[in-house]
């Protein structure tokens, strides 16, 4: 390891045997395709990587997210993918007996997968639930709120499927599930246990499910794929299509830090030098170098940043602020890699 990212050698695809896929910002952006995405897919799957598609949305089911991603021509099972849903189930079942009432709050998603856990779903505080699980829809409203903050008022256990606070659409960024669960905390003062990144369940569920033994994540937030991988243990993959940027990565905390960056999921093919240290205190890989000085980041760049750019940049700043000398926000350059 150096500087805090990993080097590989050999492509990704070939390291790994697992690859956990965020789908917002890595294989998709809201209806639309993610340029190169079906292709290194492809390419990863013919290299003998397995492939799951892990995900915070509640709302869908397998089947549904699976049919989006074969219409992208992206080819996967419902087997293939694991949501936030299946998880907030799963923990469900770490505390609650086959039967026992749960007040769904969120689409058929969560509806299912509470059922198939074995959980009876009810949908008034009324009905006396001892849970309630709440994942995002878009339709869910004033009155499916005001239940769940009456249940958990009462007693009732408050499992939310994540707390992301946004989530992005094709116009832009609106609110999320955390923004959601947020108004029922308020009404209540109960914080919710959450089942989705960047808690790992869903990773250790995927990974049990495929039996694998060398996965890697790979997702475009820092604070949700990413922190979920560190608190996991697995290897993650910053891809530079989505939400966090590669300036993100570079002022990242030690919890929020990738093991590897990629402009996208072509990285899966490529080889990912990690950079080198010099005595005069620069950070070297390919054609680009990085100090810090004076919580100032110097940069040193033959033709146009690129990926190794990041990185050089990351080694830099991660090891001064790791040394007890952050980086100033406003030192770091612009880093023009990725569509952002």
């Amino acid at each position: 390891m150096s500087g805090g990212l990993l080097a590989s050698p050999e492509p990704l695809a070939r390291r790994y045997d697992l690859a956990l896929v965020d789908l917002d910002g890595v294989a998709y952006r809201g209806h639309d395709p993610i340029p190169h995405a079906a292709q290194s897919l492809a390419g990863a799957r013919t290299a003998g990587m397995r492939l799951v598609f892990v995900t915070n949305n509640a709302s869908r089911e397998p089947a549904s997210v699976a049919e989006q991603l074969s219409g992208l021509d992206i080819p996967t099972t419902a087997e293939e993918v694991m949501t936030a849903a299946q998880a907030a189930a799963a923990l469900l079942r770490t505390r609650l007996e086959p039967g026992a009432r749960v007040l769904v709050v969120g689409g058929a998603g969560l509806v299912t997968a509470v059922r198939e856990a074995g959980f009876e779903v009810v949908d008034r505080a009324d009905d006396e639930p001892v849970a309630v699980a709440q994942g995002f829809h878009p339709e869910v409203g004033w009155k499916q709120l005001a239940e769940a903050a009456y249940a958990v008022r009462g007693g009732a256990w408050h499992v939310a499927s994540n707390l992301d606070l946004s989530l992005p659409t094709e116009q832009g960024f609106a609110p999320g599930n955390g923004a959601l669960v947020g108004a029922v905390q308020a009404a209540t003062g109960v914080a919710p246990d959450s089942a989705g990144k960047p808690t790992p369940a869903m990773y250790r569920l995927a990974v049990e499910r495929a039996g694998a033994t060398a996965p890697l994540v790979i997702g475009d937030r820092l604070d949700t794929d990413l922190a979920g991988a560190r608190a996991g243990g697995y290897p993650g993959l910053h891809v530079l299509t989505g939400v966090s940027t590669a300036r993100d990565a570079v002022l990242a905390e030690p919890g929020l830090r990738p093991d590897y960056v990629g402009e996208d999921l072509r990285s899966l093919h490529e080889a990912h030098p990690a950079p080198e240290p010099r005595a005069d205190g620069w950070w070297v890989c390919g054609d680009s170098a990085a100090r810090v000085e004076d919580s100032q980041v110097r940069l040193d760049v033959r033709g146009s940043a690129t990926v190794d750019t990041v990185r050089v940049v990351a080694a830099a700043a991660w090891e001064s602020a790791d040394a007890g000398r952050p980086v100033d926000p406003d030192g770091v350059p612009e880093l023009p890699v990725g569509r952002h």
